[in-house]
């Protein structure tokens, strides 16, 4: 069997080293010694002024919105994770959907500002299979009409633009840590912002708004991490670059194999670097995606339609609203295998059987 993602383990026993520790402690959570040392160590790894280690990507987007205290209409995209557009409905703010582009598969900066009205007070926009925004677009934007900025970096770990860390635009950047992404902890996200006093709010929040012995600041979540996610964060931050050479290797290796094969790729930021978080491809039609995925299932070769469908018109909590570009790719996208542990033959074995497909 071969599936679409497989988390990457280190040595157990380098992850055994850090848990004598947290025996010796016995300090589990609330930001023990290896949280803060993993926070320290992320600064310095993503070269962020300020960091915070959290419970996931999901409450920290949470978090995200309620430190900048949005109300109202918030921008974001239809072609995402769910927690991208049901945060925002669980912090009772309105999304407004707007449409991607077709080649890089992000948010249209063309067409946000048909999109703002009155109540509008944020955009929240997902670097999609961890390829940037038009980030300079959406500042320039978002200073014209006085609204704050999130980024759902979810995939968007390490990457750079033109030598300037991803997390360093808008005012608050998610990340997700979760045992499926590049980099993980098990379980966990991370918050970054340039704003030191923003940083102090959110570190507030992710302690139940505790600010002393006997006082509170704000409303706030149980947003930290334990100290066995830590550890395995730890751990393979030792890993980061290995993991990242090798799915370089995989994805290139896709690329030649696939140069014939009736698909695109996302066309990637000018200027930004790639993480290799997925590998992605929009296929010429929704019934040649079908077929493949049939073949690749029939031989134990799992896939992902990822992101469909268009969470404009799939969750129930919403009104359906139909967005032609996001809905058309959507049916297209496929993701194929990629994974530290992956190998070459395997990805012979893929497109042997894709190409078989297509030519038939």
């Amino acid at each position: 069997m071969i599936p679409v993602t497989k988390p990457f383990l280190p040595p157990y026993e380098e992850y055994e080293k850090y848990l004598k520790g947290v025996w010796k402690r016995q300090w589990l959570t609330n930001m023990g010694p290896l949280a803060s040392d993993l926070e320290i160590r992320l600064k310095e790894f993503l070269k962020v002024d300020h960091l915070l280690f959290v419970t996931n990507g999901t409450v920290a987007l949470q978090m995200a919105i309620k430190a900048l205290d949005l109300k109202g209409e918030i921008i974001t995209t239809p072609f995402s994770f769910v927690a991208t557009t049901s945060t925002i409905v669980w912090e009772n703010c309105q999304p407004v959907f707007v449409d991607i582009d077709p080649y890089t598969l992000t948010i249209d900066v063309n067409k946000i500002e048909a999109s703002i009205t009155e109540h509008t007070s944020a955009i929240l926009a997902t670097h999609v299979y961890g390829n940037p925004c038009d980030v300079l677009a959406i500042e320039k934007i978002a200073k014209k009409h006085n609204l704050k900025v999130i980024y759902d970096g979810a995939h968007a770990f390490g990457v750079e633009i033109n030598g300037i860390p991803i997390f360093d635009y808008g005012d608050i950047t998610t990340c997700s840590l979760h045992a499926t992404k590049l980099y993980h902890s098990v379980e966990g996200g991370l918050i970054a912002t340039k704003d030191s006093s923003l940083l102090k709010k959110l570190a507030s929040i992710r302690n139940f708004g505790i600010s002393g012995h006997d006082s509170f600041s704000e409303l706030g979540i149980n947003g930290k991490n334990s100290e066995f996610h830590a550890a395995m964060g730890l751990v393979n931050l030792n890993y980061i670059m290995s993991i990242h050479n090798k799915r370089k290797e995989l994805s290139e290796y896709y690329d030649e194999k696939l140069k014939n094969f009736k698909a695109y790729k996302p066309s990637w930021y000018n200027g930004a670097s790639i993480n290799y978080s997925y590998y992605p491809i929009v296929l010429e039609s929704e019934e040649l995606l079908l077929k493949i995925k049939t073949e690749l299932d029939l031989n134990e070769i799992f896939t992902r339609r990822y992101f469909y469908p268009s969470l404009a018109s799939a969750l129930p909590y919403l009104e359906t609203e139909i967005l032609p570009v996001t809905e058309d790719v959507s049916k297209r996208v496929l993701c194929l295998p990629l994974y530290y542990d992956l190998t070459l033959e395997e990805v012979d074995l893929i497109t042997r059987l894709m190409l078989r497909v297509q030519n038939n």
